[in-house]
């Protein structure tokens, strides 16, 4: 594991065991925090104040807005369809295929284990529930669970939804 040198770093950017991490051709906003056993793989861009939790795993084609939260065990792809071989069989090469894209907007939060899949934009300020394997896009402001992800409530109205209520 390691940080490569093609890693851009904004300031103040807090890596919490830099031997124990994987971070190569991604860019980094300032202050932004990254966990323990993280991979955040090329052409990923991270944007300021994030915190990245341990094990999770940012792959090509992921951007990530300022002030988002990715719990622990967070789980990116960038392929609808993957396969290891070409119909000849061959290995497939960065040249046999097309990342998907997926966007994750200002302030939204990503509960641990979740899984995103490919294409999908995670809507601003937008909460998706631990272990949700999200499939669509999520609405700004949705919170989001289960499998697949279904909207259940708006960070706006916490009383819409009981189990999201803060007791005081």
């Amino acid at each position: 594991m390691a940080v490569n040198d093609d890693v851009k770093f904004g300031t103040n950017v807090k890596i919490f065991h830099p031997h124990l991490v994987n971070l190569y051709g991604c860019t980094i906003g300032d202050e932004t925090k990254i966990g323990t056993f993280v991979e955040i793989q090329k052409n990923v861009i991270v944007g300021s104040r994030c915190k990245i939790s341990s094990h999770s795993f940012l792959c090509e084609g992921v951007f990530i807005e300022d002030e988002v939260f990715i719990g622990h065990g967070v789980m990116f792809t960038n392929d609808l369809y993957p396969q290891a071989t070409n119909e000849d069989g061959s290995l497939k090469t960065d040249s046999d295929w097309d990342v998907v894209k997926t966007r994750v907007k200002y302030r939204a939060s990503i509960g641990s284990n979740a899984t995103i899949l490919a294409g999908v934009t995670v809507g601003e300020k937008a909460i998706i529930g631990a272990g949700a394997v999200v499939t669509c896009d999520v609405p700004d402001y949705a919170i989001v669970v289960g499998v697949p992800a279904r909207v259940i409530g708006d960070v706006r109205d916490r009383t819409s939804n009981p189990e999201m209520v803060i007791s005081k």
